[in-house]
């Protein structure tokens, strides 16, 4: 079996899949996040989805990033998992770092 980031560190010379990778890095890191906490807590999507009052199908289209949750829908899933939720703006160039 192919190791996912080998693949992903070879695609990414191609600057036209780095491109389009950077596009989509937040909805890659919210998708990162999410299973994190579900993982963290213990549950699985089906239990979380309980919890939460929605479908497992629901936490699998947000975990795949297919679906951008609002804020009320992000706070019910860090009440969920025992966490909390913190939003904050990252300046560009200490990041890159």
């Amino acid at each position: 079996m192919t190791d996912v980031r080998k693949l992903h560190e070879e695609w990414n010379q191609d600057p036209a899949y780095h491109e389009a990778y950077e596009a989509l890095r937040p909805e890659f890191e919210l998708a990162g996040e999410l299973i994190a906490a579900r993982s963290r807590a213990g549950l699985s999507q089906a239990e979380l989805a309980e919890r939460m009052g929605t479908t497992q199908s629901a936490i699998a289209r947000m975990e795949a990033g297919r679906h951008w949750p609002s804020r009320r829908t992000l706070e019910r899933l860090a009440a969920a998992t025992g966490t909390r939720l913190v939003f904050k703006l990252v300046d560009e160039a200490k990041a890159a770092v």
